[in-house]
C-alpha cells in the first residue's frame, strides 16, 4: 500500500489504504474530542470556531484553536519535507518511513500523556494529534495523487451526493466512469465513521492507551513497505 506510486497503484490498493488509514484517523479524531472537546482534524470546524471566537473578542478561547490549525499545517509541512527529501535521494518507499514516523511520534505523545498534569493533558494531546493527522493526511494525499484523504470527509460526502444524484437522474450515465471513485469515497467515509465509533468506546475504556494501539497498527502497515523498500534500494 505504501510503496506503489503512479500507474502501479490499483483501485484495490487505494481502497485498502483508504479504509485502514481513515479508520485510524477517525479513532484518533474521536479520541481528541473525548480528551478536549475539540476535533483534531476538522479544520473546517476549527477555522469556523476561530473566526467565531475572534469575532466575539474571545482571544483566550481563540488561541487553542489557532494552535490546532497551526499544528495540522505543521504536520502536513513536515510530511512533505520528509517525502521531498526522500525523493531527492531516490529513497524507495519513503511514504512507509513517513507512516512509521507517525507511529513513533504517536507513541511519544502517548507516553507524554501519561505524565502530563490534568490541566494540560487534553490541550497537549489534541494539539499533538492535530500535528500527526496533518502528517498522515499529507502522506496519503501525495502517494495517491490526492485520490485519497483520510482525516476529513466533507469533500467526499459532497461528491457522493453528486454521484447519487447523477444515478437517480434518468438518462444520466455520468456515474459510469466515476463508479470506482464513488466506491473509494464510500469506503473512506464508512471507515472514518467506524473508526470514530471505535475510538470513542476505546477511549472510555483504555484512555491514552488507545494511542499505543493506533501506533502499533500504523507500524504494522509501515514495516512491510520499509522492508520492500530496503530490498529495492539494495538491488
Amino acid at each position: 500500500m505504501l510503496v506503489h506510486e503512479g500507474q502501479s497503484r490499483t483501485p484495490g490498493i487505494d481502497r485498502r489504504l483508504a479504509w485502514s488509514f481513515a479508520g485510524i484517523a477517525g479513532a484518533l479524531n474521536a479520541a481528541g474530542f473525548c480528551a478536549f472537546g475539540t476535533f483534531s482534524s476538522n479544520m473546517t470546524g476549527n477555522v469556523s470556531a476561530l473566526a467565531d471566537h475572534l469575532g466575539l473578542g474571545q482571544l483566550a478561547l481563540a488561541l487553542p484553536i489557532l494552535a490546532l490549525i497551526a499544528a495540522f499545517m505543521a504536520g502536513a509541512m513536515s510530511a512533505t519535507l520528509l517525502i521531498s527529501a526522500g525523493r531527492h535521494r531516490r529513497l524507495y518507499g519513503v511514504y512507509a518511513y513517513s507512516v512509521l514516523t507517525e507511529a513513533v511520534l504517536l507513541v511519544s505523545l502517548g507516553l507524554l500523556g501519561l505524565w502530563l498534569p490534568a490541566g494540560w493533558h487534553g490541550a497537549i494531546l489534541v494539539t499533538g494529534l492535530s500535528f500527526l493527522l496533518g502528517l498522515q493526511n499529507a502522506t496519503i494525499t501525495q502517494i495517491t495523487d490526492a485520490r485519497v484523504r483520510t482525516t476529513h470527509v466533507t469533500g467526499m460526502v459532497t461528491d457522493l451526493g453528486i454521484g447519487l444524484a447523477h444515478r437517480l437522474s434518468r438518462g444520466d450515465d455520468t456515474l459510469g466512469p466515476d463508479r470506482e471513485k464513488m466506491r473509494l469515497y464510500g469506503v473512506t467515509v464508512a471507515a472514518f465513521l467506524a473508526g470514530g465509533v471505535t475510538g470513542v468506546m476505546a477511549w472510555r475504556v483504555f484512555g491514552t492507551a488507545l494511542l499505543f494501539v493506533a501506533a502499533g497498527l500504523l507500524a504494522l502497515m509501515a514495516i512491510p513497505g520499509i522492508a520492500s523498500a530496503r530490498r529495492q534500494n539494495a538491488s
